[in-house]
């Protein structure tokens, strides 16, 4: 899998895929993350990529030129697919990440100030992603979730294959309890039956206890998961 990050901040993607999980998959070879920073792509001496906003207005807009220059110097492989990071996109959740894991290349604009020229959305086959209803500075953390969540799903890059399959939203539910030693903590014991060794009632209570959760904490994830049962 290639990650393609157009960033004008490209040590705050390089640093973070350095370690832990996409560090892993990084050095095996799984995926590949490759940033291009728009001012490379300025002809001025200040490698300047925002402007004040033409009817006026508070902050900068970032400028068509060096973002589309940015993006057509990215190779691109056929089964790709292009994202523009901006709270104005479709929500990204598991379900985004699945189809996004059958990719071979995740190409993403990370923007900033006060967003992206209009006309940058004008890219062929772009599509709008959002991690949230909320405002954030620029696009890198959005893309570092997007690159995390979709590399635990690649073959090879977790311990176990069935570990994301068991975890929380892959199924439409929120993942079950998890307990380790020591068995008894301050009172809080861990529940027999999963030091029974009977790994069918371990699955049945595992599969309880997630339906339990996902009803008391997150009583839209319940309903949908209904609904499409």
């Amino acid at each position: 899998m290639k990650f393609d990050i157009i960033t004008l901040f490209p040590e705050i993607i390089d640093n973070y895929c350095s370690f832990s999980i996409p560090g892993r998959a990084r050095k095996q070879g799984i995926i590949t993350v490759n940033t291009t920073n728009p001012r490379d792509f300025t002809h001025d001496v200040h490698r300047k990529v925002d402007d004040t906003p033409y009817g006026g207005g508070a902050g900068m807009v970032l400028m068509c030129p060096p973002f589309y220059d940015a993006y057509e110097s990215v190779q691109k492989v056929e089964n790709s697919v292009t994202l523009l990071l901006t709270p104005q996109g479709q929500p990204f959740n598991q379900e985004k990440a699945v189809e996004f894991a059958q990719k071979e290349q995740l190409i993403m604009l990370c923007g900033h100030y006060e967003g992206f020229d209009e006309r940058i959305r004008a890219i062929p086959d772009i599509i709008e992603i959002s991690i949230g209803d909320f405002v954030l500075t620029g696009g890198e953390l959005p893309a570092l979730c997007i690159i995390d969540a979709v590399t635990r799903l690649l073959p090879g890059v977790l311990g176990k294959d069935e570990s994301s399959v068991e975890e929380s939203f892959y199924e439409g539910l929120l993942e079950y309890p998890h307990y380790t030693r020591p068995y008894d903590f301050r009172g809080m014991k861990v529940p027999d039956v999963l030091l029974s060794g009977n790994h069918k009632k371990i699955a049945e209570w595992r599969k309880e206890q997630a339906v339990l959760r996902t009803q008391q904490k997150r009583p839209d994830l319940w309903e949908k998961y209904v609904k499409e049962k």
